[in-house]
């Protein structure tokens, strides 16, 4: 494993239950959080102490997106539907009832927001007109994650059911229907500089797939439980995966090798399942929420 220096700058607290949901703001500077107390959370990379409730749902936020052209935050309220914020105003502006499970993931591109439910169901909704376009139905099981191509504007999906299904954009027609992992799908990422799809699961295994014809370049054992969520370093040339088993795991995209490890025991992380990770762009500092209710975020010196 290779030298890299992690310096913990900061744990945040506020949230009342296990934190679920991670998203990078419209300006890079923000974040934003939602947990299983219904609690949607805006926080300032430059001023992290001070976070800023947003909303408060009834149910869990397993998921949360943002527009970044339109500077709008959807929340996934489980068991009700989603809830669309107007950052600038910092108010909800429209919500729509669209189901009655859980929403494990939003994913916007142009006019679309895709939403993913617990019965399997791509949920596709006219941002505009601020109304169901479509529903497809494709499994039996949870959609756990969804990740985005923008340049072959393709749309990966993974699902409790082991599998990964990939869709064309612009018809929204089926692509492949990849027999992914041994257990349900929970990460998923397309690299930003190369034609490789990363997918992560309860199995605990790494797999590389390059996108030209998807086909399964690489398999990593690469946690002790399942892996949670994954996310690209804003060039591409690096990502972090984070797990149940409580660590968070450096890898390099070009060598798929492990670089660094962080976890409680060398560097204070959390106690806990950590759920989603991201690194910003703004920083490249790296932030991870986690079941034990906290944030922390990090300072990697590649």
């Amino acid at each position: 494993m290779s030298n890299i220096q992690v310096n913990k700058l900061h744990t945040l607290s506020g949230h009342n239950d296990c934190i679920y949901a991670l998203v990078e703001g419209p300006d890079p500077r923000f974040f934003y959080t939602g947990s299983g107390d219904g609690m949607v959370v805006e926080w300032d990379l430059d001023k992290p102490k001070d976070g800023r409730l947003i909303a408060k749902v009834a149910h869990s936020v397993y998921a949360l997106e943002v527009d970044k052209e339109r500077n709008l935050l959807f929340i996934g309220h489980n068991f009700e539907g989603i809830h669309v914020i107007d950052l600038e105003k910092s108010k909800e502006i429209w919500s729509l009832k669209i189901t009655d499970q859980s929403i494990f993931d939003i994913k916007a591109i142009g006019n679309e927001l895709y939403v993913g439910t617990g019965d399997g169901i791509i949920i596709i909704i006219d941002i505009e007109q601020q109304s169901v376009k479509k529903h497809i139905k494709i499994g039996k099981k949870s959609i756990r994650v969804f990740a985005i191509d923008p340049t072959k504007r393709q749309l990966a999906a993974g699902l409790s059911d082991h599998s990964i299904k990939v869709f064309n954009l612009t018809d929204h027609s089926p692509i492949h229907n990849l027999e992914a992992h041994n257990n349900s799908v929970f990460a998923l990422g397309y690299s930003p500089n190369k034609s490789i799809m990363v997918s992560g699961g309860r199995d605990a295994h790494l797999k590389i797939w390059e996108t030209k014809n998807y086909s399964l370049q690489e398999s990593i054992v690469a946690h002790m439980f399942a892996i949670n969520y994954l996310s690209f370093r804003e060039d591409g040339n690096y990502f972090v995966t984070c797990s149940m088993d409580k660590s968070i795991k450096v890898w390099d995209s070009n060598s798929l090798k492990l670089l660094k490890v962080i976890d409680k025991a060398r560097h204070a992380g959390h106690g806990t399942s950590i759920n989603k990770v991201l690194w910003s762009s703004y920083n490249q500092q790296i932030v991870s929420v986690s079941d034990d209710r906290n944030i922390s975020i990090w300072q990697i010196e590649l």
